[in-house]
């Protein structure tokens, strides 16, 4: 039972040695090791705050960037109604343009139409004219050939008119 019971002296040398050396460890390196277990802390903690900061950062550029992509898309459409509102005022405009050319040149045809209508009426009546006075000549100069049958007209003529 000796070997499991550690004599007195035994003990108090172990409890001893054990203070010196807690006492030296305390001295030599528990300063050292605490100094750099709270920088090790610090340098943690300061990497934590400067990602949450970087994360803020970050979630504040991320709205950022969808309010501006937002104001973007916004104006695409603006941009794209008032050029479809320009494309419908310029087709407009061009169809009322060539409506009025149209119409212009479909009155200057009218126009033109009367008047070679007119000028072949003009033309078409002196010709019936001409035809009809050879036409007449020629029966008249055909009937005063003979005597007889001018005299014979002449009468007749009288007979036709009554005097009053």
């Amino acid at each position: 039972m000796e070997l499991v019971t550690p004599s007195i002296g035994l003990v108090f040398w172990t409890l001893v040695s054990f203070l010196i050396l807690l006492v030296l460890l305390k001295k030599l390196a528990w300063k050292p090791v605490l100094t750099a277990i709270h920088e090790r802390e610090r340098s943690i903690e300061d990497a934590l705050n400067k990602a949450e900061i970087a994360r803020e950062e970050i979630a504040a550029l991320t709205n950022q960037n969808e309010s501006l992509l937002k104001q973007a898309r916004a104006e695409r459409d603006e941009i794209l109604k008032q050029a479809k509102i320009l494309k419908d005022q310029i087709v407009a405009e061009a169809k009322a343009s060539a409506q009025t050319e149209g119409n212009k040149m479909i009155e200057k045809a009218k126009i033109e139409i009367n008047n070679q209508k007119i000028t072949a009426l003009s033309e078409v009546k002196n010709q019936v004219a001409s035809l009809s006075l050879e036409i007449a000549e020629k029966v008249l100069r055909k009937q005063f050939a003979d005597k007889k049958a001018q005299e014979s007209l002449v009468t007749q003529l009288l007979n036709d008119v009554k005097l009053n």
